[in-house]
């Protein structure tokens, strides 16, 4: 939402619509485009197949989807596609919900015993790569979307198929943010699969209501060349890079009452290659996870206090990982409870599975960090679960794809009207 829009969130209109009468997706043609989803192979900067899939889907039921470009050229040299529709509401002082959902995967696995893309089904279960995260969560929107557009809904649907999720810098829902296209929106529905790596135990249904937030520190570490047989004689800037990463491995870290605690991991030094001299540069990266209350600069003043508690003889430059624009940052975000789009998300799941939901947050990050913390918008994951994402053997509860397709239809029409 932009700074001079009017926030929607308490939004109660005239709407007609009949909660009790909110449509159902079609179990079997959810499943079957999830089938569909998952043969098409995506791994992140080759989603061109998939984008048309999707594209070519959405307009075969008349919802006049767009291709939103999506293009880094400096430093990945990546060009791509989302996929954006919208469903126009009767009212232009209703809220906008957004629906997003990325459609990339992370590499393809070598360690399948089976095709890694077959979209095989077995007990209740939906085998290949993506198809937890978030293949399942891309159908259940999708068919959802449709299902909404039978409905009489006050405000708009924006519905926003991403790519470049799982690469390094999130590119497509950056590009949403940067090109203004969520600028009307003011709350978003993430349907990745939330309770596999919640920060507590649960099971769906659950409601991830926040995030912690990531920062990606890169520190350079200079000290001194010597021949290899006197190392005493200059500064070696490997062992120096370590215990740089075993300090930062145990630097203390902000906590918070939703969010929980902090945390880091050193991931690479990279440094030093002739034979018999002593390394005079190293590259020390660490990844940082952060809880709201912690920023950027408090993040580097931290690393920077803990080089100067060394005193290492090493100079140090403490820096963040390079992007293609400053403003992209995974930040930390929390939602309220008592928004107005969770308690539709909270009846919804009473509707459709008999229970309440369990709110849970969310242990690492992803386009909904964008969406909750750079956009500003109150947001809430809700994603069918699974087990082995990112690995072989990754499956998805098919039963919890259609669940989460009729709450994200209900919850949208409640919240909507």
């Amino acid at each position: 939402m932009t700074d001079d829009a009017t926030p929607h969130g308490d939004y109660s209109g005239d709407s007609d619509f009949d909660r009790d009468a909110a449509p159902r997706v079609d179990p079997d043609e959810t499943i079957d485009l999830l089938q569909g989803l998952v043969r098409i192979p995506s791994p992140y900067f080759e989603e061109a197949e998939i984008s048309e899939f999707v594209y070519d889907w959405l307009d075969a039921r008349g919802h006049d989807p767009e291709y939103h470009h999506v293009s880094e050229p400096d430093i990945t040299e990546y060009e791509g596609d989302n996929v954006v529709a919208r469903l126009a509401g009767s009212d232009p002082d209703a809220p906008t919900l957004l629906l997003n959902a990325h459609m990339d995967t992370v590499k393809l696995v070598e360690d399948w015993d089976e095709d890694p893309c077959s979209g095989r089904i077995e007990d209740g279960k939906l085998y290949g790569q993506g198809a937890c995260d978030m293949k399942g969560g891309l159908a259940a929107v999708m068919t959802a979307f449709d299902a909404l557009a039978d409905c009489d809904l006050a405000g708009d649907v924006l519905l926003t198929a991403v790519v470049d999720e799982e690469g390094p810098y999130g590119l497509g829902t950056d590009r949403l943010i940067r090109d203004g296209v969520v600028d009307d929106c003011d709350a978003a529905i993430v349907t990745e699969p939330g309770p596999i790596l919640a920060q507590e135990d649960i099971e769906n249904p659950a409601l991830l209501l926040g995030a912690r937030g990531r920062y990606f520190y890169d520190i350079e570490v200079r000290g001194q060349a010597a021949h290899g047989s006197k190392p005493d004689t200059g500064v070696n800037a490997v062992v120096e890079a370590g215990e740089l990463a075993a300090a930062l491995d145990d630097l203390d870290v902000g906590d918070h009452p939703k969010l929980g605690t902090g945390s880091t991991c050193p991931l690479k030094i990279e440094g030093g290659s002739q034979t018999l001299s002593v390394p005079e540069r190293a590259r020390l990266m660490v990844d940082r996870h952060v809880v709201v209350g912690e920023t950027l600069e408090d993040a580097r003043a931290d690393a920077e206090r803990v080089v100067e508690e060394l005193g290492l003889g090493s100079e140090v430059d403490v820096g963040f990982r390079e992007a293609p624009d400053e403003g992209i940052r995974y930040g930390p975000y929390v939602t309220d409870e008592d928004h107005s789009l969770v308690s539709a998300l909270t009846e919804s799941t009473r509707a459709v599975a008999g229970v309440d939901p369990t709110y849970g947050y969310f242990s690492s990050v992803g386009d909904f960090n964008y969406l909750g913390d750079r956009a500003g918008l109150p947001t809430v994951i809700v994603g069918p679960d699974g087990e082995n994402i990112h690995a072989a053997g990754e499956f998805v509860f098919t039963d919890d794809v259609v669940d989460v397709a009729d709450i994200v239809v209900d919850a949208a029409a409640r919240f909507l009207d």
